[in-house]
């Protein structure tokens, strides 16, 4: 069967506040320019979860209206305050001015792309909910020339059931890339145009979050505060974060750099760990959880951003690289970067150009540059264990303002990190007691994650037996541990030998296993369109 495909001028793939930032922006640009968006969630917000603090920088240039207009941006942010965690103790720090939060919100991101993607229609954009963007189509010079939704209705060993039907392949004058952090296209973009030849590797963390509802008297809209140390050793990076928003909810959770070393730590019992602080679980006693969520999150900052223009399309939001990691906050830098990715876009159809070479030039006149430059030495000072990255970023904040002469670098992936399991220390984590700790899939069930069982699975391992070669007899099965979601588990079979088991209907789309595996062995590609979590008001 033949695929149909629809034309546009600008096809943007993702309607996370970049891409609908990115649409909202080329529609004030021009009245008669077609643009779609396509969102592999079911619908706009379903797959977006975040703290979140959000600076409304960006929306004010964007929408200086919003207000008036109805964004669900409240509360707004009434105290904050940032706890070094030991055992049993906390001792308040003096928060670096990148965490100061005044004029900022305590809202639910995903709240938000939902109201963007109202106002996109509103305007006259076409968005497709539950179409995920699976193939990137070329045309006979190599520029991209749009992408491809997935087939629907293949059986669990890729023939046609008797539902199937084939993609739609979306043609495109300009094609936006704005797929969040670590994107399935995003990833070929950038090997297939060498957009990494002059930057950095990538550094991620592991974002896991939970929502609760909390007794009325204990509730403090818009309180915020950080936490640094415990429960994770000097070496490991990462933070948690305790959010009041509106509506008697509080937002808690934990950060993880994704380059640990240790191949038996878990990112998902640590943060189970942290709620059990005083400091942490005085927020909480008396409420209920309500949805879970995770995901990663770029951290390599400005020298890990890759060239972000190639032939055809431009890159923007998460999926290149634009949190600000110190300031612990990207919303706002991911809809400035498709608010000029969009302009870029513009000029380029103008003139009837195939790639918009001026995009990185345009980022950087506008305050993202400054912004991401004065921050990119501070993430990777912590290589030099917790208290060498606070005392580095306490003398690059104060004394050199981010403006140090020179520019400290990101060496390898994260994948590359892990030691082998003689060289490391087990930890044992403490069982969940079900009422303020618990388990993964509990966990998993509060994310409403659904996958359609008979379809190929989404999480491909490139070589079967490498998990069974490699990763369980030199890293103890890390899969299992570093996984929020309980997808990976090895299981013995019938000869007691054990085999790497994938529970891809757990997948809650956070990245992380494409991200750490050591090998390099495992591809997250979409699945079928609407399938993986639905956050409510995450």
């Amino acid at each position: 069967m033949e695929r149909e495909h629809m034309e546009y001028d600008v096809v943007i793939v993702g309607g996370g506040p970049a891409g609908l930032a990115a649409a909202l922006r080329l529609r004030q640009l021009s009245s008669e320019l077609s643009i779609c968006v396509l969102e592999k969630g079911s619908e706009i917000g379903a797959h977006i979860l975040s703290g979140a603090v959000v600076e409304p920088r960006a929306l004010d240039e964007l929408i200086p209206d919003w207000s008036s207009r109805g964004a669900p941006m409240d509360p707004p942010a009434a105290s904050d305050r940032l706890l070094m965690l030991t055992g049993k103790r906390s001792l308040r720090l003096p928060s670096p001015p990148q965490m100061k939060n005044e004029g900022n919100y305590v809202i639910s991101l995903g709240n938000l792309c939902r109201w963007l993607g109202e106002q996109a229609e509103a305007a006259d954009i076409e968005i497709y909910p539950g179409f995920p963007a699976a193939e990137i189509l070329y045309d006979e010079q190599g520029a991209v020339r749009g992408v491809a939704t997935p087939d629907m209705g293949r059986q669990a060993d890729g023939s046609p059931g008797p539902q199937f039907e084939p993609g739609v392949e979306l043609h495109a004058r300009q094609t936006l890339f704005c797929e969040g952090c670590h994107g399935s296209l995003t990833k070929e973009i950038i090997e297939r145009f060498r957009l990494r030849d002059e930057s950095d590797p990538q550094t991620y963390g592991l974002g896991i979050k939970e929502l609760w509802e909390v007794p009325e008297e204990q509730h403090h809209p818009g309180d915020i505060t950080h936490t640094v140390g415990w429960p994770m050793d000097r070496s490991t990076y990462g933070g948690g974060f305790i959010y009041h928003q509106d509506k008697q909810q509080v937002a808690v959770g934990l950060v993880v750099g994704l380059d640990y070393r240790n191949p038996y730590f878990s990112p998902f019992d640590e943060f189970q760990r942290l709620k059990t602080h005083p400091a942490v679980r005085r927020h909480l006693e008396g409420g209920r959880r309500i949805a879970y969520g995770a995901r990663a999150l770029v951290e390599g900052g400005w020298q890990s951003l890759p060239r972000p223009h190639f032939p055809g399309g431009l890159l923007a939001g998460d999926t290149a690289g634009f949190l600000n990691v110190p300031k612990i906050k990207g919303t706002h830098t991911a809809m400035k970067s498709g608010m000029v990715a969009a302009e870029a876009v513009h000029a380029c159809l103008q003139s009837d150009q195939r790639e918009a070479r001026d995009y990185l030039q345009r980022l950087k006149s506008t305050w993202i540059a400054d912004e991401l430059y004065r921050a990119r030495n501070l993430r990777p000072s912590f290589r030099w264990g917790f208290w060498g990255g606070m005392a580095y970023s306490a003398v690059d904040t104060y004394l050199f303002r981010g403006k140090a002469p020179w520019t400290l670098r990101h060496h390898t992936g994260d994948h590359a990190q892990l030691l082998p399991k003689d060289q490391c220390k087990p930890i044992e984590y403490p069982k969940p007691d079900g009422v303020l700790t618990f388990d993964r899939n509990s966990s998993v069930f509060l994310s409403n994650t659904n996958h359609e069982e008979e379809q190929p699975c989404h999480l491909i391992l490139t070589n079967p037996d490498t998990p069974q070669q490699v990763n369980l007899p030199r890293y103890d099965g890390p899969e299992a541990l570093y996984c929020p979601a309980a997808v990976y588990e090895y299981v013995a079979d019938a000869q007691g030998e054990k085999k790497l088991k994938i529970n891809a209907q757990n997948c809650v789309h956070c990245k992380t296993c494409d991200i750490k595996d050591p090998t390099q062995n495992i591809n997250w590609v979409v699945p079928q369109g609407g399938d993986g979590p639905n956050y409510p008001n995450m």
